[in-house]
């Protein structure tokens, strides 16, 4: 009796943890894997200049300069509120106790799907020493909740979004190097599909990919004479490549990988078609004060009002303008912006 009741207090303290953490929200946990665009402060400790813990970056967010590289929410922010939780997810950096079941953010600002991108900048945490760092939040996850089947029950339910490459291609933009467009593209998915296959050997079924966005088009791209154009268009042509091919994998995944549910949003398509971007007043001009690398100066001015502006500093986008990507990939508008459907029924689906 005894071994009973023991066995049944464990039961009913380990579903009560996993219920309090998961009441009102689509999905119990979100998982977040990427660069910059998604970096809360990964990056504030390491030894490494791609940082944004310093004013002007987070002048609109609630706790000021958080590591976010932008003047307030990241997409990943946005996300997570719509799938319902009423925290953003911290940053595997400084994450403890039961907040991780939750979810962990392991975005690095500068980091790429290759190992040695963004190197230049310092001490960055590739996408493969992220998925490594989620191995360590699942063993963490498995002693909180002292069961580990059903701390895989849970983790089968989360998302997990994995937006890389933007930097892969600024690199690649800059040296051309030794490879063809379609050669490079062909490297990156090829690492890209080991990555991915690799979360999903961790126990993640539901994954959204983001596609990588017009990295032609951003500040610190077009700062030279582009013959009248507003876009670098060899730099988005050789992106394109690479997110046809990324689409393509997810139907590959989703096939090889039993109960695997992928799926592609076109961040390319959505900034380049949706009618709310042509609303911004100032489409290429940062909004702060830049320094020769493209990031904001320490303290420097900055535009206003902010919602005029596309992006926030030479490469990162303004909060009003990731939010608009953040709804639709969550919920789409068309049915060109997630395949084979949108983050909102990814979350849904059984």
């Amino acid at each position: 009796m005894a071994k009973f009741s023991a066995m049944f207090y464990f039961f009913f303290v380990s579903n009560n943890l996993l219920m309090s953490v998961y009441s009102e929200t689509l999905v119990p946990c979100y998982f977040i894997f990427g660069d910059s665009l998604v970096d809360n402060g990964n990056n504030n400790a390491r030894n490494t200049i791609a940082k944004a813990n310093y004013p002007p970056y987070g002048i609109d967010y609630p706790d000021g300069p958080t590591g976010r590289f932008t003047n307030g929410r990241n997409v990943a922010d946005i996300i997570a509120e719509l799938l319902g939780f009423n925290n953003h997810i911290p940053p595997f950096a400084t994450a403890s106790g039961d907040a991780i079941l939750n979810g962990i953010n392991y975005g690095s600002g500068g980091a790429g799907i290759l190992d040695n991108t963004g190197k230049q900048f310092g001490d960055l945490i590739s996408l493969s020493e992220q998925l490594e760092n989620h191995k360590t939040t699942i063993s963490r996850i498995n002693t909180i909740i002292g069961n580990p089947d059903s701390a895989k029950q849970r983790l089968s339910q989360c998302i997990y979004s994995v937006g890389m490459g933007s930097n892969d291609y600024a690199a690649y933009a800059l040296t051309l190097g030794p490879y063809s467009p379609e050669q490079f593209a062909a490297i990156l998915i090829e690492q890209y599909s080991r990555q991915l296959r690799d979360l999903y050997t961790s126990g993640a079924r539901k994954i959204a990919i983001f596609g990588v966005g017009t990295v032609g088009c951003v500040p610190a791209a077009i700062k030279g004479p582009i013959n009248g154009t507003s876009c670098v268009s060899s730099t988005n042509d050789a992106v394109q490549i690479f997110n046809s091919k990324l689409k393509s994998l997810v139907d590959v995944l989703n096939k090889d990988l039993v109960g695997a549910k992928f799926i592609y949003i076109d961040t390319y398509r959505i900034t380049a078609s949706d009618p709310s971007f042509n609303g911004f007043n100032y489409k290429n001009i940062p909004c702060c004060a830049v320094s020769n690398m493209g990031v904001c100066l320490f303290e420097g001015v900055t535009c206003n009002p902010r919602t005029d502006y596309l992006y926030f500093d030479g490469f990162h986008p303004t909060e009003a303008a990731v939010a608009i990507v953040a709804k639709r990939a969550f919920r789409a508008q068309s049915p060109l912006d997630a395949y084979p459907f949108d983050i909102q029924h990814l979350a849904q689906a059984q």
